[in-house]
């Protein structure tokens, strides 16, 4: 099985595990789906958000375009990836999954464009300052851990990093 490089933009199968069912103490999610690596740190910290078929309440939620989903091989339903929720683990994790039985050495759909995955990362980033994204930390030593009492925003620090590297190179 060849695990990717994690890689913003990539599109993997996963275990999704929703920020209401981890409140409830429940620790695996209940299917696989698409989930796009928004985040990802040189230490192999990535964060994800959810591709789902459920349309969005106001502005929770980006639509993927059908042209998306037909490259990275997704059914014809409409499809949006969530930006008010993310998971976040160190790569690979134990939650991501091969994309089908008949092919169970590939883990990745493709890659999102850029120009999607730059609007998904703004308004998780926007969500993430206005305190109104919901994080869940999937690796096993903070699983247990309520909310309050886990690290403060990884992703949050992800991005901070990131955008301190970016100036780095533009120097």
């Amino acid at each position: 099985m060849k695990i990717p490089k994690p890689e913003e933009g990539l599109v993997i199968n996963y275990s999704y595990l929703w920020h209401q069912e981890a409140v409830r103490g429940q620790e695996e999610g209940r299917k696989d789906r698409p989930c796009a690596v928004i985040l990802a740190s040189q230490g192999d910290r990535v964060a994800v958000a959810p591709i789902t078929h459920t349309p969005p309440k106001g502005s929770e939620a980006i639509e993927v375009p059908p042209q998306v989903k037909q490259q990275l091989g997704l059914d014809d339903q409409k499809s949006w990836i969530v930006t008010t929720e993310v998971n976040h683990f160190t790569w690979p994790g134990h939650d991501v999954r091969p994309v089908s039985r008949q092919n169970p050495n590939q883990m990745e759909y493709g890659k999102l464009p850029p120009g999607l995955l730059n609007q998904t990362k703004r308004e998780v980033r926007d969500n993430a300052r206005s305190r109104s994204l919901k994080q869940v930390n999937r690796d096993d030593d903070q699983q247990q851990k309520p909310e309050k009492d886990r690290p403060r925003s990884s992703a949050s620090q992800i991005m901070k990093k990131q955008r301190e590297q970016s100036k780095k190179r533009k120097r």
